[in-house]
């Protein structure tokens, strides 16, 4: 009996192939944070670009991150990935280890908070390019991120994808923000 292909679970953007792998992929952020009392917490989050997530909204929001290798230093790439998704550095400040979480597909996020501002509606994001439709000889280009906000820990739980959710939790632990709604 011969074996089925799995289905493509990656997109290799720089060479425009499908790839599959049985390593979970690593990715690092930072969330942004301003506010300290309870219920004035907000976090920045940023809105992917492109075709498959132009009509996604609630659970398709994510936090400034990108896949690092295995010799890469996490927290660099975490501050990197800052500056290419969102055209600016982040503020500087301590930076809180929030820790490791794992999304649905697999995929291993590691984030660090860090206390600051920045106006969301002046963002750029770099520009990455795959194929579309998928297994298509068309190539489009578009920004990785088309839009950041803004949101209260209660709404950015309805916003940012499953997986990312429990970094919400451990900021606000940390910050002794008040109970799970975000609410004093």
């Amino acid at each position: 009996m011969s074996a089925t292909r799995p289905p493509v679970t990656a997109v290799d953007v720089e060479h425009n192939v499908g790839c599959e792998s049985a390593v979970p992929k690593l990715s690092a952020g930072l969330v942004l944070y301003r506010g300290h009392s309870p219920g004035t917490v907000e976090v920045l989050l940023v809105h992917p670009g492109g075709p498959l997530w132009a009509a996604r909204d609630d659970g398709a929001w994510s936090i400034p991150k990108g896949e690092y290798g295995p010799d890469e230093d996490p927290a660099a790439r975490a501050e990197q990935e800052f500056v290419e998704e969102l055209g600016s550095p982040a503020p500087s400040g301590q930076r809180l280890d929030l820790g490791e979480v794992r999304q649905a597909g697999g995929k291993r996020v590691r984030a660090w908070a860090v206390h600051g501002d920045l106006d969301a509606a002046a963002t750029s994001s770099n520009v990455v390019e795959m194929r579309w439709p998928p297994r298509s000889p068309t190539v489009i280009s578009f920004p990785e991120v088309d839009r950041a906000a803004w949101f209260t820990l209660a709404v950015a739980r309805v916003k940012l994808l499953a997986g990312q959710r429990p970094l919400l939790e451990r900021l606000e632990a940390a910050l002794g923000a008040g109970d799970a709604t975000g609410e004093p």
